[in-house]
C-alpha cells in the first residue's frame, strides 16, 4: 500500500491556490490509489518554530547524553523524519513570498535534514538516504519567474531534496496568478490539466 504525504505551505493554508492545487491532485490521485494512505501536514494551521541553538544542539546531542528538554526536542524532530521515511509520494504545495519559499517550509526542511539519518557524508560526498520516493512540487507565483534568474524556489527545493536522496521530482507552475484574471485562469487551467496526468 502506498503513502502519500501532502505538504501544504501556503500562509492562507487551505485557502491558498497551491493548497488548493495540491488538494486536487491528492483527490485524483487517491481515486486512482483506492487503498493508500494519505499524510496530510499544513505547515501554515501548524508551523514548526525556526531553528535556534536550541534546537541544533538537541539534534546533534548523543541520544544517551541529552537532557530532558532535548530527548523532547530531538522526538518532535524525530516524528517528522520517520514520517516522511514511511511514505512513497511527496507532494508540496510552494508559494511564492518574496522570491523565495515561505519560511514554514525551511523550519520544516532543517528537521529532517540529519546527519546519519537522512543523510550521511561519505568520502566521495554527501548521499542521501531518502531514495526511492516520487516528489511533486505545485510552485504558484504572482508574476512569470520560471526559468529565471529570480527563480531561487526551483534550485533551492529540488536541490534540498537531492540532497536527501529524492532526486525524482516533477514541478508543475501555476504564473501569473496576480497579472490579471485572464492570465489567473489560463494558469490553473493548465496546472490542473498538468496534474490530473501526473496523478493518473
Amino acid at each position: 500500500m502506498k503513502t502519500l504525504l501532502q505538504l501544504n505551505t501556503s500562509l492562507f493554508a487551505a485557502g491558498g491556490q497551491s493548497s488548493q492545487l495540491t488538494d486536487k491532485f491528492v483527490a485524483t490521485w487517491k481515486a486512482n490509489n483506492a487503498d493508500a494512505n494519505v499524510i496530510v501536514r499544513d505547515l501554515a494551521s501548524n508551523p514548526l518554530p525556526h531553528l535556534d541553538a536550541e534546537h541544533f544542539l538537541a539534534y546533534i546531542a548523543k541520544p544517551e547524553e541529552r537532557t530532558a528538554r532535548q530527548q523532547e526536542l530531538a522526538a518532535a524532530a524525530d516524528a517528522l523524519i520517520e514520517e516522511i521515511k514511511s511514505v512513497d509520494v511527496i507532494v508540496l504545495g510552494l508559494p511564492m513570498y518574496n522570491f523565495g519559499a515561505p519560511s514554514t517550509l525551511k523550519a520544516y526542511f532543517d528537521r529532517i535534514a540529519r546527519a546519519g539519518v537522512t543523510f550521511r557524508y561519505t568520502a566521495n560526498g554527501p548521499e542521501g538516504l531518502l531514495t526511492g520516493k516520487k516528489a511533486y512540487i505545485f510552485a504558484t507565483r504572482g508574476g512569470l519567474y520560471a526559468g529565471t534568474p529570480l527563480d531561487s524556489q526551483t534550485t533551492y527545493v529540488r536541490d534540498f531534496l537531492g540532497f536527501l536522496g529524492i532526486t525524482d521530482v516533477e514541478f508543475i507552475y501555476a504564473e501569473g496568478l496576480n497579472m490579471g484574471e485572464e492570465s489567473k485562469q489560463a494558469a490553473l487551467a493548465k496546472a490542473q490539466d498538468q496534474l490530473e496526468e501526473l496523478a493518473a
